[in-house]
């Protein structure tokens, strides 16, 4: 069965034929950068020779044998094929010529119905300042809030996805966090293609009781005898009121109904006398899958998905500072000194040991009121504080020794730094004389 796009040849050269590997591999969700880098060549070809012919099409020709003849794609509708078959679908902005144009507007739009599987990419964030950022930010969030009818925030990755140096580093932190963020997206794409592919069934299966409840009620309002045709083109003008009479009736969605103007042109060209009436048996099937057979595969899904190893997504950008020094966070935050021999939080012991003398240890030792008393003129809340109290009591005794003191004081800086705190203390920040212990206990 060939699945081209209507009226295109964007896989091959010739119309109906399907030699672009990558688009394949696209088509079957396979997010290989083998599968993609090749669709993207096949399709950026097509892409640029039905521009430049669109463009000679509109010149004079030459003599009729030797002009050629062009076929001519509605863009939008190619996109909305694709749209329907791919896993993600990606839409990219640059932060300092942040744009919608009448296009671009319309290819958004070929894109509705798919609003699960949208995510924004705002690149060359590093060439705007921290403050121009937010605003820009806000300015997209609100042109794609008049394009993309979803009452969902769209997820928006903020970075620089190129090769070149940062311009400003003021957000590089952000932009590693953002890009990692956005592979892990892809990387997990094959690992939840089954659920979207349940999800796919259950919108035609809504669409197709909708059909079904339509076809049902041109059927009835046709007359038997005389005046047809005068009836039929009533009835496709009256489709936006029909669309709201079978809304309140079956208590159906006003987002489970096919587009009103590409259901009118369909219209055009059948006889509405043929259709067939209502079957409440098949709505009744319908329904039951629905409920019942639809819940009990999402079960058996998630069953695979914790028996099986997730397929993740490899190869270019994915391993490009996998387990290596460029990793995001590697020596940052409490992994900082995770490399070192030496115990990382030693170099600022002084400091520290100068405020835990001020505190009146008994026999080497605070209490945990004296140590309150310093640590909350950091002005993070409780909650953190505890949790920085308990990584850094690390006999349990409810007291700090010298280096426990200084272990909290470096965790109060991480926090501060803007790191998260690791949920148990790393082996490297372990104080040296309680490293013994902790083996011991371990």
């Amino acid at each position: 069965m060939d699945r081209s796009p209507p009226g295109s040849s964007v896989h091959g050269d010739s119309p109906g034929k399907s030699s672009g590997v990558g688009c394949r591999a696209l088509h079957q969700g396979i997010f290989s950068t083998q599968g993609l880098n090749l669709c993207l060549l096949h399709f950026l070809h097509w892409q640029a020779r039905s521009l430049s012919l669109w463009v000679a099409s509109e010149r004079r020709p030459g003599p009729q044998g030797t002009a050629p003849s062009f076929i001519r794609y509605d863009f939008c509708q190619v996109l909305q094929w694709f749209a329907e078959r791919v896993d993600r679908i990606i839409l990219l902005f640059d932060a300092h010529k942040l744009d919608i144009s009448d296009e671009f507007s319309e290819a958004i739009k070929a894109f509705r119905g798919q609003d699960d599987k949208i995510r924004v990419v705002l690149n060359k964030a590093d060439q705007v300042d921290t403050q121009q950022l937010m605003r820009v930010y806000g300015a997209l969030m609100w042109s794609l809030g008049k394009v993309i009818n979803t009452p969902e925030v769209l997820r928006v990755y903020i970075g620089s996805f190129w090769t070149q140096p940062l311009q400003n580093t003021d957000n590089r932190r952000l932009f590693e966090a953002e890009a990692q963020d956005l592979f892990r997206d892809i990387q997990s794409l094959p690992q939840k293609a089954a659920v979207r592919k349940l999800n796919d069934l259950i919108k035609r299966a809504r669409l197709a009781k909708v059909h079904a409840y339509i076809i049902s009620f041109l059927k009835k309002e046709m007359p038997s005898m005389f005046g047809k045709e005068n009836k039929k083109r009533e009835l496709i003008s009256r489709l936006p009121e029909i669309y709201i009479q079978l809304q309140r009736e079956y208590h159906i969605s006003a987002g489970d109904f096919p587009k009103v103007k590409a259901m009118q042109e369909k219209l055009e060209n059948y006889d509405f006398t043929k259709f067939h009436s209502l079957k409440p048996k098949l709505i009744e099937a319908v329904d039951n899958m629905l409920t019942n057979k639809i819940s009990s595969l999402m079960n058996l899904i998630s069953q695979e998905e914790m028996s099986m190893p997730p397929p993740l997504v490899q190869g270019g950008a994915f391993d490009g500072t996998a387990e290596s020094p460029f990793n995001q966070g590697y020596g940052e935050g409490a992994k900082e000194g995770a490399d070192e021999e030496e115990w990382v939080v030693a170099k600022d012991k002084p400091v520290y040991d100068e405020l835990f003398y001020t505190l009146s240890p008994i026999n080497g030792k605070i209490s945990g009121i004296n140590a309150k008393k310093e640590m909350v003129t950091s002005k993070l809340p409780n909650s953190v504080l505890g949790k920085i109290w308990k990584l850094a009591d690390c006999d349990g005794d409810g007291m700090l020794d010298e280096e426990e003191f200084a272990l909290a004081k470096h965790l109060i800086k991480i926090k501060l730094s803007g790191y998260e705190l690791p949920s148990s203390l790393p082996p490297h920040l372990v104080p040296p004389s309680h490293r013994k212990s902790l083996s011991k206990a371990d």
